[in-house]
């Protein structure tokens, strides 16, 4: 999923830190039942499901909304949530079957059917001129239900595709609540997820308190949560040193994040092996300043991802030259391989078989935060050098209108974040380079969505790595994205507080209901 606040999450091993010992591996409330206080950067664009495909708005839905499947902490295999069971049930993977179960209920006292589940699908996939996750499931044609059962066709054969129905994109909603092919209005939801909204203020907070009705995979849910919503990473840093807030995630400033220390006796620290990607976007589509490829290439020629890394981000990232993150079954480093050095003379003739005049003036936006101020900038510094670009940067303040901008073509490039919606490579393929993608680029090419569909023929997922390496060698030659970096994940939690280092699992999940007060 898009990340506004520029993380992505992967296949994530939480380690132990110093001084954290057994004592804190099971939440206990102690009796307290005042509210765990939560601050992050993260925007929520919508409550509605089919209408938001970020980090923020999926880190609410998974306590407010349920999905036929969810995983469990650590595990790459999605297992039934608001399902009974699901399987394929044919052997061309192109039928996938779903039996609910038959105690569940959404908030507002309406039972829980396979009615709704098909209506919240081809809800999704029929949304109009939206942000939401449609671009998730490219090979589900229709969905329909029959009694208990839940019977997906797909256009192709898919063997990620109870992954994929995992996410906040199979979120389940009712079917006399939400309108077919618009988005539902109002500060409200109606979901049978773990937790209820009891208030939202948009941009402000949210507060959730445990669903006494929920029945799912789900066995124990803790004390009520409050989220509060900060603009600024620098702001999050004053809230977690004011201890107005009792657990930080995403973002802290990355001077801050690079200071921490396992043994700071004011803070219990979890940091999480991350597949928190950031990706610079060409728009390709004709008319474009960067629709020739060649234009493209110079640019990566130009891009010093180690100077990004060191200089706006205090060694907290690492520089990625895969599409495919660190952690993934087909990583490679197929941009190194194609362009190992930063090298102004090879740019520069590749500008002049591209018979274009220099500088080449494009656009560059972005979702303005102090740190991504810093990012463009010296990114615009790296890529005018030697006078073959001139870029313009545009900082958004509102994330909406940045989606809605880049995906209308108005802007030659932008950078935007990824976080794996579930624990595999086709997640940064499909939805990032496919025909279709959720980057809204206007890329389409043969060979890659060739490729990508053969990586979906396999359910034993290794035998896809050779397939997804040429899918990056691909990426590398005709740049449609040049990959920046990936990070790791930290949560900061008080003394006080237990169960923070499940928060982000890597599966797209915040898993609240592991906090607990001690």
């Amino acid at each position: 999923m898009r990340s506004i606040r520029m993380r992505i999450l992967a296949i994530c091993v939480v380690l132990a830190c110093a001084g954290i010992g057994a004592w804190q591996l099971l939440p206990d409330d102690g009796g307290k039942k005042a509210p765990i206080i939560i601050g992050t950067t993260d925007v929520v664009s919508s409550l509605d499901p089919a209408e938001a495909y970020d980090a923020g708005s999926w880190a609410l839905y998974s306590s407010l909304y349920q999905s036929l499947m969810t995983f469990d902490i650590g595990s790459a295999q999605p297992v039934p949530d608001a399902a009974q069971n699901c399987e394929f049930t044919d052997d061309a993977l192109r039928t996938f079957t779903c039996t609910m179960r038959d105690d569940l209920t959404f908030s507002n006292g309406h039972p829980v059917t396979a009615v709704d589940v098909a209506f919240s699908f081809n809800r999704v996939l029929h949304m109009k001129d939206g942000n939401g996750p449609a671009p998730l499931f490219p090979t589900l044609k229709n969905v329909d239900a029959s009694g208990d059962k839940v019977t997906f066709h797909l256009k192709t054969r898919d063997a990620t595709f109870a992954s994929k129905i995992a996410t906040g994109g199979g979120a389940i909603v009712d079917h006399s609540e939400y309108p077919e092919g618009k988005e539902r209005a109002g500060d409200s939801v109606v979901g049978s997820g773990p937790y209820v909204l009891k208030s939202y203020k948009d941009g402000v907070s949210a507060l959730l308190e445990p669903n006494p009705e929920y029945r799912g995979a789900i066995k124990k849910t803790g004390v009520p949560i409050e989220i509060h919503y900060f603009k600024q990473p620098d702001q999050l840093d004053a809230a977690w040193k004011s201890k107005k807030v009792d657990v930080a995630h995403r973002d802290m400033p990355p001077a801050v994040l690079a200071r921490l220390s396992p043994s700071d006796p004011n803070a219990h620290i979890t940091e999480a092996t991350g597949s928190e990607i950031r990706n610079l976007v060409f728009n390709v589509r004709k008319g474009s300043a960067m629709s020739d490829t060649k234009v493209r290439r110079a640019a990566a020629a130009l891009v010093d991802r180690a100077q990004l890394a060191e200089k706006v981000y205090s060694g907290t990232v690492e520089p990625l030259y895969s599409l495919i993150p660190q952690g993934f079954t087909g990583h490679s480093t197929a941009f190194f391989d194609a362009y190992p050095k930063t090298d102004v003379s090879e740019a520069g003739q590749l500008l002049q078989s591209a018979g274009v005049r220099t500088p080449v003036s494009f656009s560059l936006a972005y979702s303005r935060t102090s740190v991504t101020d810093a990012e463009a900038a010296l990114l615009r510094q790296q890529l005018e050098k030697g006078g073959l670009f001139k870029v313009k940067l545009i900082g958004m303040t509102d994330w909406e209108k940045f989606q809605d901008g880049y995906k209308a073509g108005k802007f030659d490039a932008y950078t935007v974040g990824w976080i794996a919606d579930y624990p595999d490579a086709d997640n940064y393929t499909q939805t990032l380079v496919g025909t279709g993608n959720s980057l809204y680029n206007g890329y389409s090419s043969k060979p890659i969505d060739k490729l990508i569909s053969q990586t979906q023929q396999y359910t034993d997922r290794a035998r896809t790595a050779d397939d997804f390496k040429a899918m990056q060698d691909d990426v590398a030659r005709d740049v449609p994205v040049i990959p920046l970096w990936q990070r790791k994940d930290y949560v900061l939690s008080s003394n006080d507080i237990s169960g923070a280092q499940y928060l982000s699992d890597g599966t797209g999940v915040w898993r609240i209901w592991d906090l607990g007060w001690l």
